[in-house]
């Protein structure tokens, strides 16, 4: 939450940008012969990574409806979307967007999306 003095919105950029300063090492470690050259390629091999991430975070969910439920493992589940989270993070920094542009464009479009949900979209 930010208050008057925008406290939240420093702390949540802190954040940020270590996940971001903590991605750019990891990234730096990869091998180039395995990590295209080509921006477009980079993001579309990376919305590829996310998806595959998402299907496994949602194997860890009871989906299957004609399946006996099983126990919901959170820590499982929270390890998969934080898989997710390092292919977003990667795909911002390989498109330009800094911790601020984030929070910016989140804001931006969080208001479209409410202003969508009082218009009845």
């Amino acid at each position: 939450m930010v208050n008057s003095s925008g406290e939240g919105r420093e702390q949540s950029r802190d954040h940020l940008e270590k996940i971001f300063e903590l991605q750019k090492g990891l990234a730096g470690m990869m091998s180039p012969k395995r990590y295209p050259d080509d921006t477009e390629e980079r993001v579309s091999i990376l919305c590829t990574a996310i998806i595959h991430e998402a299907v496994e975070l949602q194997r860890t969910t009871n989906w299957k409806w004609w399946k006996t439920p099983t126990a919901f493992d959170r820590r499982e589940a929270r390890e998969e979307l934080i898989d997710i989270w390092h292919f977003v993070v990667q795909a911002s920094i390989e498109l330009g967007l800094t911790p601020d542009d984030i929070l910016d464009e989140y804001m931006r479009k969080n208001e479209i999306n409410r202003k969508r949900q009082r218009e009845g979209y």
